[in-house]
């Protein structure tokens, strides 16, 4: 009990602090990437995901959440904030670049993301650790555009340098700080936090946790 108390003080603490920080720096437009480019209908369920792109577990996360998305279609929408873990040296850069991505074109932005799942171990920290931060952002940078098409490295260079994108990372961090967030991945529904944070949840769970939620609507797939 003791220590549910002591980890309780300083989580209060953190918010204490960042919340003077967060106000400072409200964003103009809603922090985060809405999938497929939907936003939120009046009678759809949102899911809101905290997720860190060189997190194994985020990665994990992923197949199963993108099946129950199509399974569901409009009935359930999807939300995706970076949420930066400091054990991961490149969370920041490859969540930076995310932001970056998402402000040139929004329809590139879970490409990337599922690159980064899907490529994951080439920016683990062992494998950069003899780079200097500008050797990362460069990999990054030709990474986009091995992925993307090399018409996006200028852009994506460029906007590494200015702050905008730094800012918006920084923000989509606190923002997960503020709600309770401190693992990856890190799951709202309908703005209830879910149980397991920080482990993925498989296909079957999504069904379980949805489906009552959804309904029983003839528009559904059978699956």
């Amino acid at each position: 009990m003791e220590d549910f108390h002591r980890i309780g003080t300083r989580f209060l603490l953190l918010l204490f602090l960042l919340s003077p920080i967060v106000s400072q720096t409200i964003p103009a437009e809603q922090d985060g990437f809405w999938y497929q480019g939907s936003v939120l209908e009046e009678k759809s369920v949102l899911i809101e995901a905290f997720v860190d792109p060189v997190c194994p577990d985020s990665r994990d996360s992923w197949p199963p959440l993108k099946k129950a998305l199509e399974r569901y279609g409009s009935h359930v929408r999807l939300i995706v904030h970076t949420f930066t873990l400091p054990y991961h040296d490149n969370s920041f850069a490859t969540s930076q670049a995310l932001h970056i991505v998402n402000a040139l074109n929004t329809s590139a932005t879970f490409t990337l993301l599922e690159a980064f799942y899907n490529k994951q171990e080439i920016f683990y920290n062992e494998a950069t650790s003899k780079l200097s931060r500008e050797g990362v952002i460069n990999k990054i940078v030709n990474f986009v555009g091995n992925e993307l098409g090399s018409s996006y490295n200028s852009a994506v260079e460029e906007a590494f340098l200015h702050t905008k994108s730094n800012l918006a990372t920084r923000v989509s961090f606190k923002i997960g700080c503020l709600r309770g967030v401190y693992g990856t991945p890190f799951f709202f529904v309908n703005g209830f936090p879910l149980a397991n944070a920080g482990s993925a949840l498989d296909y079957k769970e999504w069904r379980d946790i949805l489906d009552p939620l959804v309904g029983k609507r003839s528009s559904i797939r059978k699956a």
